[in-house]
């Protein structure tokens, strides 16, 4: 998978288009509003003129319609300032070793490898990779003592195929003696190499997976 970066100016949100509908038909209420009202005005009766009480509630609608605009106006000002705030601080990982806590790997060339821990002793622990899809492709035997460990997994599923580059999901399971669930974490590691920002959230690019700020653990050299 290529993805190629593009600069925060072409970052538009999914919403974008409906928040221009919606800020057009306010905008257009407000200048039929104020010609109507004008209009009103120009030709109201001079032995009759506009009540004031009605008068005070249309200026009240009036501005009511206007701080809408002007709030519409700044919502969207703020909205992309926090995109591009965003970008800014994603463009600093790039080239930056990661640690990447969500369970994904990249698999590259045949190889992707995984650090999981386990809190406590088990009797029993079982690997599971999936693929992107959901669907699990590989399941084994993990280790069983307490603290750190390592799998570097082939690519190869349980009948010896060869799977395709991309990214796949480690889950590891295990109990311990009692038959209770023993604690594990998950983590990979890999060096950023681009930055998509075509989305509503810049997402990292490593190898073949695409991860967010949030399942970043820690960030090298």
């Amino acid at each position: 998978m290529t993805v190629t970066p593009t600069s925060s100016n072409s970052n538009t949100p999914a919403s974008s288009s409906n928040n221009n509908d919606a800020m057009n038909q306010l905008s257009g209420n407000f200048s039929t509003f104020l010609t109507l009202l004008t209009a009103q005005l120009k030709n109201q009766d001079p032995t009759s003129p506009m009540d004031s009480n009605t008068f005070t509630q249309q200026l009240v609608m009036y501005s009511q319609v206007e701080q809408q605009i002007d709030t519409n106006t700044n919502l969207q000002t703020l909205i992309g300032q926090g995109v591009s705030n965003a970008a800014l601080m994603t463009n600093s990982y790039l080239g930056k070793n990661v640690s990447v806590t969500n369970g994904m790997a990249s698999l590259t060339q045949g190889s992707a490898g995984w650090t999981y821990n386990l809190a406590s002793t088990a009797v029993q622990a079982t690997m599971t990779v999936t693929n992107a899809a959901g669907k699990t492709v590989y399941t084994g035997n993990a280790e069983t003592t307490a603290g750190n460990h390592s799998f570097t997994w082939d690519g190869k599923d349980n009948y010896g195929n060869q799977l395709s580059d991309g990214a796949y999901t480690l889950k590891v399971s295990a109990v311990d003696s009692a038959g209770n669930a023993v604690t594990t974490a998950i983590a990979s590691a890999g060096t950023v190499t681009q930055i998509d920002l075509t989305g509503t959230t810049p997402q990292l690019i490593i190898g073949n997976m695409e991860v967010g700020l949030s399942d970043i653990a820690a960030v090298a050299n």
